[in-house]
């Protein structure tokens, strides 16, 4: 299967595969500090700058959500843009029962919710 059937592949290697400060980085650029900041559960973004500078390591609970907000904004951004991603992740979504993806994914376990917050990406991406 190639990345063009799946866009959703390339930011889940990269998701996966990637240094934790790396992926941090990346998503602070895709979603700003502040939206990482609230993802991560803290409460100032110059924790966003240690974790994207290998400063400071979060907990590997915030770190499975971080890469996985990484994995549905990078598709996004990839498809849209920057822009897109920060607005559809604070949205109310009609696929999550009219909540939005990042308080889904900040209040949630990656495990349980993960598989709502990337079917509501991919019928964003389908259905714009």
């Amino acid at each position: 299967m190639t990345t063009t059937a799946r866009p959703d592949l390339t930011a889940h290697q990269t998701a996966m595969r990637a240094e934790f400060k790396d992926v941090a980085a990346q998503l602070r650029e895709i979603l700003g500090a502040k939206l990482v900041a609230y993802l991560g559960g803290v409460g100032e973004t110059r924790a966003v700058r240690q974790w994207a500078e290998g400063e400071r390591t979060p907990s590997d609970a915030v770190q499975a959500r971080l890469r996985l907000a990484y994995q549905v904004a990078a598709t996004i951004a990839a498809n849209d843009s920057a822009k897109i991603a920060q607005v559809w992740m604070q949205g109310l979504n009609p696929q999550l029962d009219d909540r939005s993806p990042a308080r889904i994914l900040r209040d949630g376990d990656p495990d349980e919710v993960g598989a709502d917050v990337i079917g509501a990406m991919r019928a964003f991406l389908v259905g714009g």
